[in-house]
């Protein structure tokens, strides 16, 4: 009778928690042939992130010598690649980051190189790029530039980036912090804030906040065992102190990234840190200002030739999974790569079906996103020729609810970079933190995903921006996709009907693709305060609208008949 009931349990409460991980590499199928990196030095990176502000995330790939940066436009789940017409010198690339640096709404695009200067191109709107790397100060030559990692560490509303230089032994380069001045210029202040100027091989950094003070801390992973990792704490006077020894973060190892998550949601960031065959780092942050390397004892060792690492909530059961990319084919004894199941409890184990068995290319940098918008995080990577890149479609049985979160600061740096995002669920809570660079070169979704298991409600979410505002949002919709701004309020969802699309968004000229297309609908065009500044009858599926003569800001789009409304926010630059 003990073994009915128990079998009767898992019948019905584990289909709703322990969803079979289940993933498909589609890159062919959605759009992605001449997609590799080539043979660059030492990998490039990937962007998984939604460039056009559609709503949907699109893909950017770095390139080789001799090769154009490619960019990917995803349209309801299938990506076509596209040219924006920028002028590039095809340069090695590393990193590739989409960010406002300027806060005014739309993404600017921003390239690091290894063998060349970093590039910084301006979004004037409607996705048209001016390369302002020469007046911006970002112009960095011959400075072997592989990660970047955006975050406001002076809180001023603006995001400042920490360059990372790897090299060669006797190399003269280093490490640069560049302040944001808000008038679209940067200035190195590496002696200002305390940062040194030595070459440590870094390949990669990630600004977080290890000890929950408010302020944006600076981790940095480096190559060779000559150098250390190395920990800045945040003073909160605008500078820093090297704290890696204090910490435990100080190690010694072959360091290509630093990957950022809460694995125990217990409110405080760990790392993860990927190396050769001694195997990979898993610091776990013990809440007291200092760290234990779990690795082996949580099965995250890997112990092969490691580059890019993510986590992720994989079948949204509530706990962060974790990826690893590996640079060999699988010819050998050694892993090329590995995807971790969390057991729920933070013990981590290789899943013998999960659709990787043929995820044997050489791979880098990875990041996480949403192909098709229906809240399980599909992953990326980037591969070495002859591979494509590789794209992992999450097809795990959706037995489980989800959430998406969106941030868009006022007051703190427009892309909420450096929040802390908390959910409860009958009291559980989970935490997510927002970053711009993680992983090896990569960049992952502007949403962050949170898995809800079996739950049916979420009892609130709640931000803490980097200004000191706090903001809680009470029992919000599962299974949708929410934007926050700063202050409380509820963006309009940009995909809570797939049935109407508008691009570019922002911008001044908009195209609209209305699909289920009902006759005799009606087109209202709203201000905030609801004052209605155009109406017009609908007659076809699509259509242009031209509000080049309206003041810049947020209107909303309406588009409606008797059975049915769309409803969409416009940014006009």
């Amino acid at each position: 009778m003990r073994f009915f009931f128990l079998l009767l349990f898992y019948i019905i409460y584990l289909p709703n928690t322990l969803a079979q991980v289940q993933f498909s590499e589609e890159s062919i199928l959605l759009g992605f042939d001449n997609s590799c990196y080539g043979i660059g030095t030492l990998g490039g990176g990937i962007s998984f992130f939604d460039f056009d502000n559609d709503g949907w995330d699109d893909i950017t790939v770095s390139s080789e010598e001799g090769e154009p940066v490619k960019f990917y436009n995803n349209t309801n789940g299938y990506f076509s690649q596209i040219d924006f017409g920028i002028e590039d010198e095809l340069f090695e690339t590393k990193t590739v980051q989409w960010i406002d640096f300027d806060n005014d709404n739309d993404y600017d695009l921003f390239i690091t190189s290894n063998s060349d200067s970093n590039v910084l191109f301006e979004n004037l709107g409607n996705m048209v790029f001016d390369n302002i790397t020469i007046s911006s100060g970002l112009n960095l030559n011959n400075n072997s530039n592989f990660g970047s990692s955006w975050g406001d560490y002076d809180k001023d509303g603006l995001l400042d980036v920490f360059i990372c230089s790897r090299g060669n032994l006797g190399d003269d380069i280093q490490n640069y912090l560049y302040h944001n001045n808000g008038d679209g210029t940067f200035t190195i202040v590496n002696d200002l804030v305390g940062i040194d100027n030595n070459h440590h091989f870094s390949f990669c950094s990630a600004f977080f906040d290890y000890n929950n003070d408010g302020w944006q801390d600076l981790y940095i992973a480096n190559d060779k065992l000559d150098t250390q990792n190395l920990l800045y704490k945040n003073n909160g006077d605008g500078t820093f102190t090297e704290v890696g020894e204090e910490t435990g973060t100080n190690l010694s190892m072959d360091a290509m990234s630093t990957t950022i998550g809460d694995y125990n949601n217990d409110t405080w960031l760990d790392i993860y840190i990927t190396n050769t065959v001694a195997g990979n780092i898993f610091l776990k942050n013990n809440g007291d200002g200092t760290f234990s390397n779990i690795a082996e004892n949580n099965g995250t060792l890997f112990e092969s030739a490691a580059w890019g690492a993510v986590f992720l909530d994989a079948e949204n059961d509530t706990d962060l999974d974790l990826y690893v990319s590996g640079a060999l084919d699988g010819t050998t004894s050694f892993l090329p790569s590995a995807f971790y199941e969390n057991d729920g409890i933070g013990n981590y184990t290789i899943p013998s079906s999960a659709g990787f068995e043929n995820d044997t290319a050489q791979s880098f940098s990875n990041a996480i996103g949403d192909i098709n918008n229906d809240g399980y995080p599909d992953i990326a990577v980037l591969n070495y020729e002859p591979d494509n890149i590789f794209l992992w479609k999450n097809i795990t049985n959706q037995n489980n609810n989800w959430l998406k979160v969106k941030l868009e600061g006022i007051d703190s740096n427009r892309q909420g970079i450096g929040s802390w995002i908390e959910i409860s669920i009958n009291g559980n809570k989970q935490y997510n933190y927002t970053l711009c660079g993680e992983g090896f070169l990569g960049q992952n979704s502007a949403y962050e995903f949170f898995g809800l298991g079996a739950a049916n409600s979420i009892d609130y979410i709640k931000v803490s921006w980097l200004s000191g505002q706090v903001d809680v949002i009470q029992t919000p919709p599962i299974n949708s996709h929410i934007t926050i701004i700063e202050g409380g309020e509820l963006g309009i969802n940009e995909n809570q009907d797939k049935n109407l699309l508008v691009y570019p968004n922002p911008g001044k000229k908009f195209h609209i693709k209305i699909n289920n297309f009902s006759e005799k609908m009606v087109l209202h065009l709203t201000d905030v305060t609801g004052k209605v500044l155009l109406n017009r009858s609908q007659q076809s599926s699509e259509t242009s609208l031209d509000l080049s003569d309206f003041d810049s800001g947020v209107y909303f789009l309406n588009i409606f008949n008797q059975s049915q409304i769309l409803t969409k926010k416009l940014i006009i630059n």
